[in-house]
């Protein structure tokens, strides 16, 4: 009796019991691996499609909004360059109109020596003969080093620069030419060649190269003294030590256009004759 007894108490071996008393202690269910394995993938798979789902969604929502910013932004930078091009296209009429009052006050206040005044400032437009330089970057502008630059305090690029720009205006003018401009823009008196980055800037106007100079005057002589001339010189060494391209050239007929404007900020007309 007492065997029966102790089947009908204990019909789990203990040995079975401490095995399931351990994986209860460790937080083990009793769903199989694999099967929980699938039900995490599952699940996994259910949350990524959730949140894929709800970003199409807020994106699809947001879509017109962005699409509406941009088209407004669009019209915002339209909007601006429309009124940049009329207030440049203004400022060319102002211009235009300064330098024909400008023009007729020389013609009135300067007798007969007006138009010989205007030639010279740069007012009128000049035709005749001179020297046509054409000078521009080296076909690669990458090498570094001194040379005749070093001491103006810039690496070397084989770019040209605003300052041999200025030594080739100056030894033109040395030279005997009568009136220059470059890439079109006549200089004057007061005319400055500056730059802004790699850019050269003549009277605050950006250029581009190549940079074709043209020199009215004695167009053979003009040449000869400007390529013996120090600036000549010094040209011909940028050319021969980095690169730089130049070609000179006598030319029969040459038409510089008159400066945009000629502003004299200090001096003032001789009162006599024909003033007032």
């Amino acid at each position: 009796m007492s065997l029966l007894t102790t089947v009908m108490d204990h019909s789990l071996d203990e040995g079975y019991a401490e095995a399931a008393a351990r994986k209860k202690a460790r937080g083990d269910s009793g769903v199989p691996r694999p099967l929980r394995a699938k039900l995490g993938l599952a699940a996994g798979l259910v949350l990524a499609a959730l949140v894929v789902t709800v970003g199409a969604a807020q994106a699809r929502i947001a879509a017109p909004v962005i699409a509406k910013e941009r088209e407004e932004l669009i019209d915002r930078v339209e909007e601006a360059t429309a009124g940049a091009d009329k207030l440049e296209d203004d400022v060319d009429e102002l211009r235009d109109d300064v330098g024909e009052r400008q023009r007729a006050a020389l013609k009135k206040h300067g007798g007969s020596q007006g138009e010989l005044v205007g030639l010279l400032s740069g007012a009128t437009e000049v035709e005749g003969p001179g020297v046509k330089l054409v000078v521009d970057d080296k076909k690669q502008a990458d090498q570094g080093g001194g040379g005749p630059r070093e001491s103006a305090g810039f690496s070397d690029t084989g770019r040209v620069r605003d300052r041999d720009m200025q030594r080739v205006v100056n030894g033109l003018w040395e030279s005997g030419a009568e009136a220059i401009s470059i890439n079109d823009q006549r200089l004057t008196a007061l005319s400055a060649i500056r730059a802004a980055g790699d850019a050269i800037l003549v009277d605050n106007r950006p250029l581009v190269p190549p940079y074709t100079v043209l020199a009215v005057g004695d167009g053979k002589r003009l040449s000869t003294r400007f390529q013996n001339s120090r600036d000549g010189q010094y040209l011909h060494a940028l050319q021969e030590n980095f690169g730089i391209r130049t070609s000179i050239s006598v030319s029969d007929e040459l038409r510089l256009p008159a400066a945009p404007s000629v502003t004299v900020r200090t001096a003032e007309p001789k009162a006599g004759k024909g003033t007032s």
